[in-house]
């Protein structure tokens, strides 16, 4: 990672502690001191789903009064979410807003922002048409589910210097700025290993069997729903379940590991692993589904030009048994910081009596606690602290113009190649690295494909 990226990471850190924790940011009074303050900014809703009626929707117009930014076209290709979003939108401000039947439509108006919320495997190929279309986003994550929908929209980005947030919202939060803080500072350690896994019991989740019963072909515009994806028939299920069904999802890697490997990058400055391996399959819920209920990765971190050094990420989730929940844990030789109960303590620390055996002093943390929040794990969020700082972030950074959002661009780009990587694993059960020179990901040293 070059010296720039680095200068980056460290600004980010530091603006966003002082972000979130002292207030949430500047009052409404000081943005008469930046120019262009009182034009107000016309965004659009690119994908009226359920994430952004229960969470982004509301974290927006939390902010939006006192930042002038308003909601003023809701883009969906399916009439109905049209009609849901003009409702959501009435019963919240009183208000009426405007539809688009399809993001031709949504661009002719010319909006100066938007906030993404489509199926995943359209996210980069969106991003990359609105950026194009000169406007500034706030895109859901995963940031892509392959290599080539993530080079667009990187290369999109990049090329446009629009304002990017990525829905990675972690990166918002204080504890995780106060773990990257103390990372950075040395005292931790250097980090030796990490364990993360997200268990939920929930044989609903992501199953819509009503909406599925109810949605009609001639109702939506199955043709721009595949983008690039390999033509077939009408399917409800691959429409409005995609998050079961690979080329549309990756299922768990893109949906929870992408929060939680993102800040595996973030903290140890890496911008993807060395390798992984995975494994997982459909234990319990066989639905119809081709993404794996059960799933377990182990990644290797590292220079690519220092083997030597390094650590391991062990990454589990089930959907079948929510024993465990969710949890973030890094270690080093002087113990461990808990994301999850958001702690450090000297758990599993060097001891004297080990540590003389390697003529070495003893090393044990200093016990503390991070600030304390909570990421929910649930299928409905609603609008948490973490969405509510992440939005306003992005908000505040468009009204400034200000690329250096808490998670940019190229955030997502390296939680998808993390993410594509396990999926290769997954699906060809060989052993996948990232190759930077061609920018796509390799399975038994063949490149993978949907």
């Amino acid at each position: 990672m070059d010296e720039s990226r680095r200068s980056f990471l460290k600004k980010t850190s530091i603006g966003a502690t002082g972000l979130v924790i002292g207030g949430l940011g500047f009052s409404a009074k000081s943005y008469g001191n930046i120019i262009g303050s009182n034009d107000k900014i016309r965004v659009g809703i690119l994908g009226f789903s359920n994430r952004f009626r229960d969470s982004l929707g509301k974290a927006f117009l939390k902010y939006a009064g006192d930042l002038n930014f308003e909601l003023f076209n809701v883009c969906d290709i399916w009439n109905r979410r049209r009609d849901e979003g003009q409702g959501w939108y009435t019963g919240s401000t009183g208000n009426k807003i405007a539809v688009s039947r399809n993001s031709d439509e949504l661009w002719e108006q010319k909006p100066d922002a938007v906030i993404i919320s489509t199926a995943d495997f359209q996210h980069a190929l969106h991003l990359a048409e609105a950026v194009n279309a000169g406007c500034h986003v706030y895109c859901e994550k995963p940031f892509a589910e392959t290599m080539d929908d993530a080079n667009i929209g990187l290369d999109a980005a990049r090329s446009t210097g629009k304002v990017i947030q990525i829905g990675s919202q972690r990166r918002s939060g204080p504890n995780y700025h106060a773990a990257y803080d103390y990372i950075q500072s040395g005292k931790f350690g250097k980090i030796i290993m990490v364990e993360m896994t997200w268990n939920v019991n929930q044989p609903g989740r992501w199953r819509l069997p009503q909406l599925t019963s109810e949605i009609k072909e001639n109702d939506t515009d199955w043709k721009r729903y595949l983008m690039n994806r390999p033509w077939e028939p009408w399917d409800p299920r691959k429409y409005l379940e995609y998050r079961l069904f690979w080329p549309y999802s990756s299922g768990i890697p893109g949906q929870w590991m992408s929060h939680q490997i993102d800040t595996v990058h973030w903290f140890s400055h890496l911008d993807y692993p060395r390798s992984a391996v995975a494994n997982g399959g459909i234990y319990m819920w066989k639905d119809g589904r081709d993404n794996f209920d059960t799933m377990t990765a182990v990644f290797d971190y590292g220079p690519g030009d220092k083997p030597e050094e390094g650590f391991q990420v062990l990454y589990s989730s089930r959907q079948t048994n929510s024993s465990g929940g969710t949890k973030e844990w890094y270690f080093s030789n002087g113990g461990k910081l808990d994301l999850e109960t958001n702690k450090v303590n000297s758990d599993g620390g060097l001891r004297e009596n080990h540590a003389a055996a390697m003529g070495m002093e003893p090393f044990l943390l200093e016990e503390f606690d991070l600030p304390q929040i909570t990421v929910e794990s649930e299928a409905n969020t609603g609008s948490d602290p973490l969405t509510n700082a992440h939005m306003k972030n992005w908000m505040e950074c468009v009204r400034k113009n200000d690329i250096y959002t808490n998670a940019p661009v190229e955030a997502g780009y390296s939680h998808s190649i993390a993410n594509i990587m396990v999926t290769a694993a997954l699906r060809t059960g060989e052993r996948s690295v990232f190759n930077p020179e061609i920018r796509q990901v390799l399975a038994g040293g063949k490149i993978f494909k949907y």
